[in-house]
């Protein structure tokens, strides 16, 4: 039997040099694999990569749960970034309050929707 590393997921731009600066000053870390492509990591095992490649229908369908383990902080640390008024179509919501837990989101700028989560601790 193998262990499996990661996990990732492609998610496309529409304009890619843009996509590319919203992630970055989303605070991930950007790894460029060709002209067309690049690895955004959070740390070695959270990580997705980023195409230019765009369908409207796929991206405007597309959604990425992250979890985190303070949402407060998390979400602060987000809107402080002023990142609505830098790119065009980011939108942020306020955090929800859900059975599982918590969450908010986010789209960026080619309508990939975002998740970013906090689950109910369990007792």
């Amino acid at each position: 039997m193998y262990h499996a590393k990661s996990i990732r997921t492609f998610i496309g731009a529409k304009k890619f040099d843009e996509s590319r600066r919203f992630y970055l000053d989303l605070g991930f870390e950007e790894v460029i694999l060709s002209n067309k492509m690049s690895l955004f990591k959070v740390n070695d095992n959270l990580s997705f990569y980023l195409q230019d490649y765009y369908v409207k229908k796929w991206c405007h369908n597309s959604m990425v749960f992250l979890d985190v383990d303070d949402l407060d902080n998390c979400y602060s640390d987000i809107k402080e970034k002023d990142l609505e008024n830098q790119f065009k179509y980011v939108r942020i919501t306020s955090i929800k309050l859900f059975d599982w837990g918590r969450e908010f989101f986010m789209h960026d700028p080619s309508g990939v929707l975002w998740h970013f989560g906090q689950f109910n601790k369990l007792n």
